[in-house]
């Protein structure tokens, strides 16, 4: 057994395909070469892997590193978002008067892994940690709106927002929602992108309607995408 062998066959011959693909897309063929495992156990472990989004398929039919490699990233990159997120939440929350969020994207959920709870009076509240639709609300559609398109089409399917809704998030920046997750709950959102310039959060504020207007991002969209941004720049600031 080498240093590179943890003694689990299966993990090492995965591990070493994950490896192969590190360098870019490849045919089965190609990983074979490059791990030296059997054609029969590549393909079994490769297409194992593909149904868990460790591995995905490019538009040619080769192997490639699948989305759930870059959410354990994210994730692995969570703490430093927290800790620069939640001053700023605490902020939007004053400037706004309204509770504050911060949303990731988990498989087929947006999860709110922070919050500023407006503190007297109706408010809405999400726990963190609470798994929430991607098919309602303006958090999610600022979370799919620049999702590539394949992805952003199968998010359509069954969500109360359309895709020319989509593309006005696009062009202004931000997102609204009236009654879309909730009744009676209306919301701002704008997108925190990481180092690499990629959008892989979003910033919400969230109320009941009566305080928020019908037209909430008419009060709220400056305020909001200030504090996305001052997020995006720290963490640009902090690579």
């Amino acid at each position: 057994m080498n240093d590179s062998s943890s003694g689990v066959g299966v993990l090492d011959k995965a591990a070493h395909i994950l490896d192969a693909l590190e360098s870019g897309p490849m045919t089965l063929a190609g990983l074979v070469a490059a791990t030296g495992l059997a054609r029969p156990t590549a393909h079994r472990l490769a297409t194992a892997l593909e149904q868990h989004r460790f591995v995905a398929r490019d538009l040619n039919g080769r192997f490639i590193l699948g989305p759930r490699i870059k959410e354990l990233a994210g994730a692995a990159g969570e703490d430093k978002l927290l800790s620069i997120a939640n001053p700023i939440l605490i902020a939007l929350r004053d400037a706004t008067q309204e509770s504050a969020q911060l949303y990731r994207r988990r498989g087929d959920q947006r999860i709110c892994v922070a919050a500023a709870e407006r503190m007297t009076g109706l408010r809405d509240t999400v726990p963190i940690g609470a798994g929430l639709t991607m098919g309602a609300g303006s958090a999610a559609q600022v979370l799919l709106a620049w999702e590539e398109p394949d992805r952003l089409h199968r998010g359509l399917q069954g969500a109360k927002f359309t895709a020319t809704d989509l593309s006005g998030v696009r062009r202004r920046g931000w997102a609204q929602s009236l009654g879309e997750r909730e009744p009676g709950v209306a919301s701002v959102s704008a997108p925190i992108r990481g180092a690499n310039g990629k959008i892989f959060a979003a910033v919400s504020i969230s109320g009941p309607i009566e305080r928020l207007t019908r037209t909430p991002g008419r009060l709220h969209s400056l305020a909001v995408v200030t504090a996305a941004n001052r997020i995006s720049d720290s963490l640009k600031a902090r690579g």
